[in-house]
């Protein structure tokens, strides 16, 4: 029989973990699959990098595999004639030794014990993969939380027909989730057939405006609003973080639009730490002022020096 290196096939090295077998399988099924393919000889390359998957994916298989050792693709070989007794390959033990009609993967079969019936097709194909939106709060993106998804999930009739079944996911959001992160759950996607994987659920975080906050990865922004007086004479001021109220020291003399870094009070990170919060200066005028507030104002307007505008002059 000729030898096939099935690592090479899906092109993944020898010491390939059974993620990464997975993942190039999957990537190399949507490629050649004969149904969608336009890839020149895509329904050989299929057959082939469905093969690799079958053997490599099992456990028992692929140990079997490495034991013929590594050889050209392509070479002529004999399994050792002890190979199948030390594996248990059913079929191959029945014949007591490979005939010249079995190729590797009609071996594999056998070491199975299932066999193969010639010129059947029957592609594994890898599930869809889901992608959906999931929109959750500043604070509950801050703690994590459990957001649960309603999913409509196509199942293939007998018919050929395609109907939806509703399926419903319990997704944990990691605590220190920013906007856009997104969250992979692997094998929760669709079903695959013919011993084909399932696929993944990707899961797009957005979150939802907050009334306060404006979020820039794990960083917050605040407007703080000053009254002319705070902003001349400084002030010890309380602004809401996510973990509570806190008191700034607001010194004299500070300007509308300048901006104060509270190090520690943004969002948290998955990874530890956390972002900042940056207020941002507003000062504010009073739209309403009592006789006593208005005469005061104008003896401040008559001693002042301060000229606002002298830029513009």
């Amino acid at each position: 029989m000729k030898y096939k290196d099935y690592y090479a096939i899906l092109g993944v090295e020898r010491g390939a973990t059974e993620d990464d077998v997975k993942k190039a399988y999957r990537k190399l099924a949507r490629k050649y699959h004969p149904d969608v393919s336009k890839e020149k000889d895509a329904e050989a390359k299929f057959k082939d990098v469905n093969e690799a998957y079958q053997t490599l994916s099992d456990a028992d298989k692929r140990k079997a595999y490495d034991q013929l050792g590594q050889r050209r693709s392509g070479e002529d070989f004999q399994p050792p004639p002890d190979w199948g007794s030390q594996f248990g390959g059913g079929g191959f033990n029945r014949g007591g030794g490979a005939d010249d009609f079995m190729d590797l993967s009609d071996l594999f079969s056998a070491f199975g014990g299932g066999g193969r019936s010639r010129g059947a097709r029957s592609f594994a194909q890898p599930g869809q993969d889901y992608e959906v939106v999931a929109e959750i709060t500043l604070e509950q993106a801050a703690a994590g939380t459990e957001v649960t998804l309603n999913l409509n999930e196509p199942e293939p009739q007998d018919d050929g027909s395609v109907r939806r079944v509703p399926k419903t996911l319990a997704v944990k959001v990691p605590k220190g989730t920013v906007d856009g992160q997104r969250l992979r759950l692997s094998g929760k996607g669709g079903s695959g057939s013919h011993g084909g994987p399932n696929g993944d659920l990707y899961v797009d975080i957005r979150l939802r405006p907050h009334s306060r906050y404006r979020v820039e990865g794990h960083d917050l922004y605040l407007d703080l609003p000053l009254a002319p007086w705070e902003a001349v004479l400084g002030a010890e001021v309380e602004v809401p973080t996510l973990g509570g109220r806190v008191t700034v020291n607001i010194k004299p003399g500070i300007r509308s639009g300048q901006k104060m870094r509270l190090a520690g009070k943004g969002m948290p990170n998955r990874k530890g730490g956390a972002g900042d919060l940056y207020l941002i200066i507003n000062i504010v005028a009073p739209s309403i002022a009592s006789e006593r507030e208005r005469a005061l104002y104008e003896e401040l307007a008559a001693i002042s020096i301060f000229d606002p505008r002298a830029n513009l002059s």
